[in-house]
């Protein structure tokens, strides 16, 4: 039993119910952890001791030992700081605005590669205002490229190659960083060889 202090009324430890709340919570945590790539478990601040049984839960897939296992990983997830299973939400939270945000710009450059398939030159226009650092010639070649190989039917390698062009121009601003080539030669290194 958990008691009451007689002075204040208030109760020593958590509740039974609060308890239960706080383990499911481990239980979904670990959930989590077990569905990641190794990549991204790599990239998490999980503690040592845990890897292997999270290695352990995701090589067992028979459905009652898998939950069997589950709940193993939580109990020792418990066994943590709560300021390590803290960082480790967080963390998970970090990770899942970053790659919403990837894919809401990759939405954005299959759009704008479609625009550009469709409307052409009106679409570059408008594209180059939202990206000046753009290259207009590149551009304007794939999508040529590109119109010409849908039409004899040959492999969209071009078409591929729009996207990959407009996702390295939209991915630094998507992900809050400079986009590549500005302020380069702020960046540069300075020859004091040439001062001579």
């Amino acid at each position: 039993m958990r008691g009451r202090d007689e002075e204040t009324g208030e109760f020593h430890d958590k509740s039974r119910s609060q308890n239960r709340r706080d383990a499911l919570d481990v239980l979904a945590l670990g959930e989590k952890l077990v569905s990641l790539t190794p990549a991204q478990l790599a990239r998490l601040p999980i503690p040592e001791d845990l890897l292997p049984h999270i290695a352990e839960c995701k090589r067992i897939t028979a459905h009652i030992a898998h939950k069997r296992q589950l709940a193993f990983l939580a109990k020792h997830m418990r066994r943590e700081d709560d300021a390590a299973l803290d960082a480790i939400r967080e963390a998970l939270d970090v990770n899942s605005d970053t790659g919403r945000r990837e894919v809401a710009m990759m939405h954005r450059a299959e759009d704008w590669r479609e625009r550009l398939m469709n409307e052409g030159d009106t679409a570059l226009a408008e594209l180059l205002n939202d990206y000046p650092q753009a290259d207009r010639q590149q551009l304007r070649t794939l999508v040529r490229n590109a119109q010409a190989e849908k039409a004899r039917n040959k492999p969209p390698r071009a078409y591929r190659e729009i996207f990959q062009v407009l996702r390295a121009l939209m991915l630094p601003a998507a992900l809050g960083l400079k986009p590549s080539g500005e302020d380069a030669e702020a960046d540069a290194p300075v020859d004091d060889a040439d001062e001579d």
